[in-house]
């Protein structure tokens, strides 16, 4: 099994790099996942991330692209609701990527 070492703690990951527990995500992971992937995590990041974890604690689900960005739209504006705009952010797919660095399950619909 996988894991991420962040501040002497072990988080287990799958094979995806997906957090197993998505009680244990902190914010300094998603830095680390980021990392990993040669990016840097800016506010418009941390906007999305932020986001797919309320609507996560609301709704128990990850959602799919289309869902995140009509979501996105209708709380941040069109500007932010777009695939463009979160394809710029999270060139790796906006639903999973995203998901993945918020420390929740890969979203239904992902390959």
């Amino acid at each position: 099994m996988a894991a991420i070492e962040f501040e002497g703690k072990s988080y287990e990951v799958d094979e995806e790099g997906y957090l197993l527990d998505l009680n244990q995500w902190v914010p300094g992971l998603a830095d680390i996942m980021a990392k990993d992937e040669d990016a840097v995590l800016t506010d418009a990041h941390w906007e999305v991330i932020n986001f797919l974890r309320e609507y996560y604690e609301e709704y128990q689900i990850a959602p799919a692209v289309r869902v995140l960005t009509k979501a996105i739209g209708k709380k941040l504006g069109k500007d932010k609701g777009n695939s463009k705009y979160l394809y710029e952010l999270f060139p790796y797919g906006p639903g999973k990527q995203a998901c993945k660095y918020a420390g929740l399950p890969k979203p239904t619909g992902c390959v």
